[in-house]
């Protein structure tokens, strides 16, 4: 069935609506108002190009308003009306092209504009990973809707000329607004996604309704083998994190030419969910903590300073991509893969581990100490207190690891899930901390993630267990580890998202909070607010109180006619504590 065919006949199913509806609350609509009904039936495409779905109504508006148009140096750029508050400028290179020897360098400076340029669309998305969903038979429609419908069931076009930035803002801004900006830096397991996914629209123009207008920004970086090769080579070249290194470039843009759109490059907050979220939280600790005041604020879902290792540790995932594409006897291997034909080095890429291998998010491409722009193991630069000094919002869904816990559903016995943890995971571990680690993550059904859904949802007698080990090592356990790091050092907020508990296996599950800010929910006035006064809260929204260490206050957004609470961030305190000193001592 084609993409398109899929989508309506998910949208059109009443059961799917009916039961996406009930368990979601928005505060601005009842349970299950029309408005929620809309809220909850988005969630299945959260993660589609929701440019697309604003064409038609962009064109019609179009038509009765004259393009917008802005100046950067000497180049004249045509936008789009984005809405009746919006306009849109779309797809403007923000470095030189990545190609031909400029591939595998660091992001280069765009020079001077001049000319004239139509920009209304978004550019292509840098080369994506190929990658396969696992097959899973027996899972309800529901569910296939779910995983199908996010980042890692959808294919983007992609182009190695892919640097690409974007703005949209009030139609009413001017170069003297001198607006809050949101940088969104956009998720995808560091394999794949594009800027695309995603329509800033909605958040504009929310903004202006709350009074407190902000300029939204979406910016491409490089993803897989081009933006985050890794390996002794890279290291001695000086180009690791090249995904990484885009977004600072794309940062450093936003503080040449975002007041020309009515932004104000001084009150700049980046944002991100997934990879997106990582990459805020590694800006915050690169160059040693110094922002370079690129940035004032970061909002973070689903993403931490993770716990990796050196770029060494990519060497047999560079080894075989050399190796495939024919330069294992060239003097320079890097200097070689610069001259492989794009599709060549594509496929070798494609042939590598990708997020729902059997290793899982164990990944092979993903942010490492390269001793320049990380200059260690990013947690012990959380350690080390080498972290900007901005406040920042961060938070997870309950059930971060279902998703990515339907590739190891042959893991079926207590002694092929310490085999599994140990060979992917911490090959180094002693027999001692591997028993300590089956004891904190046991195989009860009860214990596992989905949590708190007693005996249900286990695929496997091994697969709720996989989903707490996975969720907690990538994700609750490092945002826990950064807050109670950073505690008194500057304001935070947590927060944690248990709504979708009762979709079939998944629960809440990685990406579900995507609804929560790109749909109007509460998120995006907490968002908003932030922006604007460095704190979440407003009168629009439920009181969020800061985090510390003596009170770790969690904002709980929950199903039901009680959408909000404050919990605290104590659960599942030893297997947490347990994960991160592991980690810490060996890293990915």
């Amino acid at each position: 069935m084609g993409r398109q065919q899929h989508l309506a006949t998910t949208s059109d199913e009443p059961s799917f609506k009916k039961r996406c509806c009930q368990s979601w609350s928005l505060h601005r609509g009842s349970p299950y108002s029309p408005q929620a009904a809309r809220h909850a039936m988005l969630l299945s495409r959260a993660l589609i190009p929701l440019a697309l779905a604003f064409l038609t109504a962009g064109a019609s508006i179009e038509s009765r308003a004259s393009a917008p148009k802005v100046t950067l140096d000497s180049g004249v750029f045509t936008g789009k009306v984005g809405s009746s508050n919006t306009q849109s400028f779309l797809g403007i290179p923000f470095a030189q092209p990545p190609v031909g020897q400029l591939r595998f360098q660091l992001p280069q400076p765009i020079p001077a504009y001049n000319g004239t340029h139509t920009v209304t669309s978004f550019g292509p998305g840098c080369p994506q990973q190929a990658f396969k969903l696992p097959i899973v038979d027996g899972l309800p429609q529901e569910v296939l809707d779910y995983i199908t419908n996010t980042a890692y069931g959808i294919i983007f076009p992609s182009d190695e000329d892919c640097l690409t930035i974007n703005v949209i803002k009030p139609n009413t801004a001017t170069s003297s607004s001198k607006l809050p900006v949101v940088a969104w830096i956009f998720g995808g397991g560091f394999e794949l996604g594009s800027p695309a996914m995603y329509d800033g629209t909605a958040i504009v123009e929310r903004s202006i309704s709350m009074g407190e207008p902000v300029v939204y920004v979406s910016m491409n970086y490089r993803v897989s083998a081009f933006g985050f090769l890794a390996s002794k080579e890279v290291r001695a070249a000086g180009i690791g994190n090249l995904g990484l290194q885009d977004q600072r470039q794309a940062l450093r843009w936003i503080q040449k030419y975002i007041g020309a759109f009515g932004g104000d490059p001084t009150k700049v907050t980046i944002w991100g969910e997934s990879a997106g979220a990582i990459s805020v939280a590694l800006q915050m600790i690169a160059n040693n903590g110094n922002n370079e005041g690129l940035f004032r604020a970061g909002f973070m879902e689903s993403g931490s300073p993770i716990p990796t290792g050196p770029l060494e540790s990519g060497q047999k995932y560079y080894d075989a991509i050399v190796k495939q594409v024919g330069c294992s006897s060239a003097a320079d291997t890097l200097a070689c893969l610069r001259t492989v034909p794009y599709a060549t080095l594509k496929a070798a890429q494609d042939a590598s581990p990708g997020i729902f291998a059997y290793q899982s998010l164990a990944l092979a491409w993903l942010p490492r100490e390269d001793g320049v722009f990380l200059t260690d193991n990013p947690q012990r630069l959380v350690q080390q207190g080498k972290v900007a000094n901005v406040p920042f919002v961060t938070g997870d869904c309950d059930d971060e690891g279902t998703l990515f816990s339907l590739s190891t559903l042959n893991i079926t016995t207590d002694s092929q899930f310490i085999n599994w943890v140990h060979s992917n995971w911490v090959p180094q571990a002693t027999t001692a901390q591997a028993n300590t680690f089956s004891s904190l993550y046991p195989s009860s059904l009860s214990d596992g993630s989905p949590f708190d859904t007693s005996i249900l949802n286990g695929l496997t007698s091994q697969f709720k267990r996989i989903a707490a080990f996975q969720g907690d090592g990538v994700f609750q356990a490092p945002r826990r580890f950064f807050q109670q790091s950073q505690s008194g050092k500057q304001k935070q907020w947590g927060f944690l998202s248990k709504r979708l508990k009762a979709v079939p296996f998944l629960g809440s599950f990685h990406a579900s909070d995507i609804l929560n800010v790109y749909f109007d929910g509460e998120l995006t006035d907490y968002l908003i607010n932030f922006a604007t006064s460095l704190n979440p809260n407003g009168q629009t929204v439920p009181n969020w109180p800061a985090y510390t260490t003596a009170t770790p206050n969690l904002m709980t957004f929950l199903d039901g006619l009680f959408p909000t609470t404050i919990t605290q961030d104590t659960y599942r305190a030893d297997a947490m504590a347990f994960l991160t000193n592991m980690t810490l001592q060996f890293p990915l």
